[in-house]
Formats: C-alpha cells, sequence, structure tokens
C-alpha cells in the first residue's frame, strides 16, 4: 500500500475512485488489463489520500446535484479502508452537501457507513450495489477468495432493504463452465427476489478477457480447475468476449423472471436509475 496525493477526484460522469488496486483477488478481475495503466503492482493499493478534500472541493463547485459514484474499477470497501475512512468521509461530504450516492462493492464493510446512507437518502438517493456471480459459497471461495462470501453479501441486501436503501446486484461475470448455469442464475435470481432488490444488471452470459486479465485468469484456471485453460484456448482463442454460444436459454429465463418480479433487468434502465435524482432535488437551493 502507498500514499499519494491526487489531482483530481471525479470523471466526467462524477465517478470516483478513491483506492486504485485491489486485495480481493478475484479471478476474473477487469481491471487489472493492462489497458488501465498501472504502474504499481495490482495488490499495492494507491491510496488517495486527500480523496475526502478533493470531493468536497468538487462538490462546492457544482452548480446541479447529481449523483456520485464509487466501484467501478476498484472496491471501496478493501480492506483497508477499515482502517483509513477515506470512503467514509467522502460520503460524510456527500451526505453534508446533499448530493446522491451509489456505491458498489463485494464486501460487508460496507455496513459500517449505514448510517450515512439512511442519512444522504433522508435528502437526496442512496443506492446500495453488490456483486454476485455465484450462488454456491464453496465455489465464491475459489474465484473471490478475499472478500466475504455470497450468502453473508445477501445479509447485506436484507439489511439495506431494511435500512429503506434501495439495492441494485451486478450479476456478473458468468464464467463460462464455472459459473454459467441455469441453476446458478435461478438461485441468485430466487435471493434477489427474496431481498427485495430494486434492479439486476446482466451482460448476458460471459465474461471479457484482454492482455493482463487473461494471464491472471488462466493461471487460476491452472490451479483451480485444471484442463479448462485449454479447452478456453481452444473455443476462445485471444477474443475480447468469452461467452458460449448456447445460452439463450438462460438469457431468456433472467429477464422472465425479472420482468415477472418487477425488477429493472434492461442495463440501460438499471444505469438510468442510477443515474437519475428525484426531481425535487436536482436544483441547488437558493439559500
Amino acid at each position: 500500500m502507498h500514499f499519494v496525493q491526487a489531482k483530481t477526484i471525479l470523471s466526467a460522469s462524477n465517478g470516483m475512485n478513491i483506492y486504485r488496486g485491489c486485495l480481493h483477488g478475484c479471478i476474473y478481475c477487469d481491471s487489472r488489463s493492462a489497458c488501465y495503466q498501472f504502474t504499481h503492482q495490482f495488490e499495492d493499493i494507491e491510496v488517495k489520500q486527500n480523496a475526502p478534500t478533493l470531493l468536497r472541493d468538487a462538490l462546492r463547485k457544482k452548480r446541479k446535484k447529481c449523483m456520485i459514484g464509487t466501484g467501478s474499477m476498484c472496491d471501496p470497501y478493501i480492506p483497508p479502508e477499515e482502517d483509513l475512512l477515506l470512503t467514509r468521509r467522502c460520503l460524510e461530504t456527500i451526505a453534508e452537501y446533499e448530493f446522491g450516492a451509489a456505491v458498489l462493492t463485494k464486501s460487508d464493510l460496507i455496513l459500517r457507513d449505514i448510517d450515512l446512507f439512511k442519512e444522504i437518502a433522508s435528502k437526496q438517493k442512496a443506492v446500495v450495489q453488490m456483486t454476485l456471480t455465484t450462488a454456491d459459497d464453496t465455489l465464491c471461495k475459489i474465484i473471490e477468495p478475499n472478500v466475504c462470501p455470497t450468502s453473508r453479501r445477501f445479509e447485506v441486501l436484507y439489511e439495506m432493504r431494511e435500512a429503506g436503501i434501495p439495492t441494485i446486484v451486478w450479476l456478473t461475470p458468468l464464467l463460462p463452465y464455472i459459473n454459467d448455469t441455469e441453476e446458478n442464475v435461478r438461485n441468485i435470481l430466487e435471493l434477489c427476489i427474496q431481498a427485495g432488490v430494486r434492479g439486476i444488471v446482466f451482460f448476458g452470459m460471459g465474461m471479457t478477457l484482454r492482455t493482463g486479465s487473461r494471464e491472471y485468469y488462466y493461471h487460476a484456471l491452472d490451479r483451480h480447475f485444471p484442463g479448462l485453460r485449454k479447452q478456453y484456448e481452444h473455443e476462445f482463442g485471444e477474443s475480447y468476449i468469452i461467452e458460449r454460444s448456447s445460452q439463450n436459454q438462460i438469457n431468456q429465463l433472467f429477464h422472465d423472471v425479472c420482468e415477472k418480479n418487477g425488477i429493472l433487468h434492461r442495463p440501460d434502465d438499471c444505469f438510468r436509475y442510477l443515474q437519475e435524482l428525484p426531481e425535487q432535488y436536482t436544483q441547488l437551493s437558493l439559500f
């Protein structure tokens, strides 16, 4: 772990990465890809120690309220956050300036900040997003080894529901021949229904691989799924999008179940929900 003084914190789309790198060890992580130009080892976390100050300065200058997002690139609740409190301090700033927040994580550490999500939601909008890839905790510990298992993540979703905080699940990626089964998708959908999630981000059956992430993923396949790497290389070659062509039935199952249960299930609809604010909060007060 190393500390830096960042120059900016918010992207053009109002997203932020408080940390750069991750310790969750997910075997499929796209953020390891060479295109992101990491100048340090992925597990050597870059900590933007001035993130709360930068965020405060950025929010002061905004003339219109908006949702502030984090977690799309690097998880804001990696283990160092427990002591560093940078994500919490950023949420405090969001609450103070009455902006909205949409946070994506795999960690139950987010429950520590449930008070802030409730505060944000009382004036604006707060959405908690949780990535789920498998309903099987044993498999979860293989493909996402250093983070809480799926069963615990569902407990987080339940607790957020009880607190009145809407949730979005990211059902991605679905790794060919590992977790891309109808049984797995059905089990996750059933748990999402029970947890009352607002939407599920789903890009279909498959994953993406490119230089950097591909090598890490294939090394994990060699360790945990002997022989599967050769099958990937034969079937997919150097393709960026890795998916089986025989999964249309499961894709349709996903959309049918979500439609029946009133769950947002088209990516554009989910993203629109994550970005929109209640109309009464979109303009700054004159006072």
